[in-house]
């Protein structure tokens, strides 16, 4: 059975988020969809609500759309070096907070969690996430 494609109101409304949201999130490349009907409208997937909520989730956590969308679009072969990079900064972050002063040492920690943060949500991404 074909999966039922949303029109952008309703994929709005599932996502918890106004038509516009869904506009920009499209413009940035963070969505796309899936077709467009003889009238020119534009057919999300329902997976989609997902990628939405996974987009408003990294936002919260400080990464900019146009960092995320460039993530979504990154080619297989350039996840070692964002993982190269992801471990080049986390040796910097840990030689910077052995150095540092006590009242710099609670802003690392902080700095330290949010890392840790992105990283836990990177590791539950579905392995299928449509790109």
């Amino acid at each position: 059975m074909a999966e039922a494609l949303l029109k952008i109101g309703e994929l709005a409304a599932r996502a918890g988020v106004s038509i516009r949201t869904v506009d920009y999130y499209t413009t940035l490349g963070l969505i796309c969809p899936a077709q467009r009907t003889a009238s020119n409208y534009r057919l999300y997937r329902g997976d989609d609500v997902d990628r939405i909520h996974l987009v408003q989730r990294l936002e919260v956590h400080g990464l900019p759309l146009e960092d995320i969308a460039r993530a979504f679009t990154a080619a297989p072969a350039d996840t070692a070096a964002v993982l190269g990079q992801i471990d080049t900064d986390l040796r910097t972050l840990q030689e910077a907070a052995d150095a540092a002063s006590p009242a710099m040492h609670g802003l690392l920690l902080v700095i330290a969690n949010r890392v840790h943060s992105l990283i836990t949500i990177a590791l539950q991404l579905p392995p299928d996430l449509p790109m």
